[in-house]
């Protein structure tokens, strides 16, 4: 057979359209890049395993880059570079442009930083068989029995009686103590196992082991309890009331790490939304040509924006106001001009389980970030669903940059699906169409994704806002 292509194949290769593996186009210094961009990216999931966390690491590399932080009523002009914390537990940054913000607009990147984990109860510290358990309560999507005999970290804040704040991580450092869901074993689980797996394992079977050391006081009642307590009250300065005005979590204790012989992949906890919420970080430190530019990192994503920290809270939309205030501009004409990406991952298409994906239009593993034109569930319900006109000119924006990219559809029609922020962007009159990182596992205690499409959607970012 010939190697030359004929006519209607060289034709047809013009016309066609396939995905392409962004490892493979990319040149051996595209690649050098994809790799030392998934460090600093493992660094900070290391850092970041809370929203809190991961507030506190993007104010740290903002200050790094000259950006200062932002009150209401702060006069700005072009070229500042400024941040603006939400309780501690969301973070804008912003760089102000020069271009005329009425006819420009901003330019919005939106993601999460909140992820699926276990919250301890407010009353949550017991006895029992010799063993000192904290009850918790789960937050976000999540399959339970994946989270039993894992190595948990504890991290969190509590509100003293006092009003001091304390801050506490424990189970991240090599000689720090872990702690550990408990499960069935094999030999005894036979009625267990037969049964649904959203029941295998009960919201309060999620229990802490804490501590298993009696003290030697044999007159004290709880002699477990009362060891857990001591070191509290020494360490933290708590007592057992403390734990109503305290926000800890369970997290798996486990660092980012390569994934694979060739170390293409990497597997973390935090993946959703945090592989989307870096290169929106960097790509705002990074500049923005002319344009006004904000990356939100928002909070309670995965229990549906709520709250004053979630995407639905007027702080966004105000500070958005702000600036135009302090620019002369005029917000709803702005706003009409304002353009996002709502960052948020899709399900990457998983062999093993192929039956739930229409693989057309499956997110492919490293093929670069993923566009999704409307999330919703069925018959997209609760999608923002971005119209032709604006995909259109995201197309040229990514085409003029070279960016490797793909689009998808959360699995089959009727299989189920998943919602975004991107509506809340949408409901301002802010041209708004989802682009993430492709995950594995989704909502799993560990994740995967790819260098590739983790470098894609920050050379993705990088296009939108330049």
């Amino acid at each position: 057979m010939s190697e030359k292509k004929s006519r209607g194949q060289a034709r047809y290769d013009a016309l066609a359209y396939e995905k392409k593996n962004y490892f493979e186009t990319a040149s051996e210094q595209e690649r050098r890049a994809m790799f030392a961009y998934a460090e600093g990216y493992k660094a900070f999931l290391n850092e970041a395993k809370t929203e809190r966390e991961a507030c506190a690491a993007a104010v740290r590399m903002a200050e790094e880059k000259g950006f200062a932080e932002y009150r209401f009523g702060d006069p700005l002009a072009a070229g500042d570079k400024r941040y603006f914390v939400n309780r501690g537990k969301s973070v804008v940054l912003f760089r102000i442009g020069a271009k005329n913000l009425e006819e420009d607009g901003l330019r919005i990147l939106v993601a999460h930083i909140d992820s699926p984990r276990l919250d301890v109860k407010q009353n949550p510290l017991y006895e029992e068989a010799g063993m000192c358990f904290l009850k918790t309560h789960y937050y976000g999507g999540l399959k339970k029995y994946q989270w039993t005999a894992l190595p948990l970290a504890l991290h969190g804040v509590v509100v003293l009686r006092d009003g001091r704040k304390v801050q506490l991580c424990v189970g991240e450092a090599p000689d720090d103590p872990v702690f550990y869901i408990d499960d069935l074993l094999p030999h005894l689980g036979g009625e267990q196992m037969a049964g649904k797996a959203s029941k295998v394992i009960e919201g309060e079977q999620l229990n802490l082991v804490v501590g298993g050391l009696p003290c030697t006081d044999e007159e004290v009642k709880h002699r477990v309890k009362y060891t857990v307590l001591d070191h509290l009250n020494a360490r933290y300065g708590m007592c057992e009331e403390d734990f109503l005005s305290a926000e800890l979590c369970a997290v798996p204790a486990l660092p980012a790490r390569d994934v694979g012989f060739d170390r293409a992949l990497i597997g973390a906890y935090g993946h959703d939304d945090r592989v989307c919420a870096y290169p929106a970080l960097t790509a705002v430190l990074e500049g923005a040509g002319g344009h006004t530019a904000l990356a939100i990192l928002a909070d309670k994503e995965e229990i549906g924006s709520e709250g004053n920290t979630g995407m639905q809270s007027k702080v966004y939309e105000d500070l958005m106001e702000e600036i135009c205030l302090a620019l002369g501009a005029n917000f709803r004409k702005v706003r009409f001009a304002s353009k996002c990406l709502s960052a948020d991952v899709t399900a990457a298409y998983d062999p093993n389980f192929a039956g739930v994906f229409e693989r057309m239009n499956a997110a492919m593993l490293s093929c670069g970030a993923c566009m999704s034109k409307f999330t919703g569930a069925r018959g997209k319900s609760g999608s923002n669903d971005a119209n032709a006109e604006f995909v259109g000119e995201v197309r040229r924006m990514f085409a003029e940059a070279g960016v490797v990219w793909q689009t998808a559809e959360l699995g089959k029609v009727d299989a189920g699906g998943g919602g975004t922020v991107a509506k809340f962007l949408a409901n301002l009159n802010i041209d708004t169409v989802d682009l993430g990182v492709p995950v594995l596992s989704m909502h799993a205690p560990w994740e995967l994704v790819s260098k590739a499409d983790l470098y894609g959607c920050h050379r993705a970012f990088l296009a939108f806002l330049r």
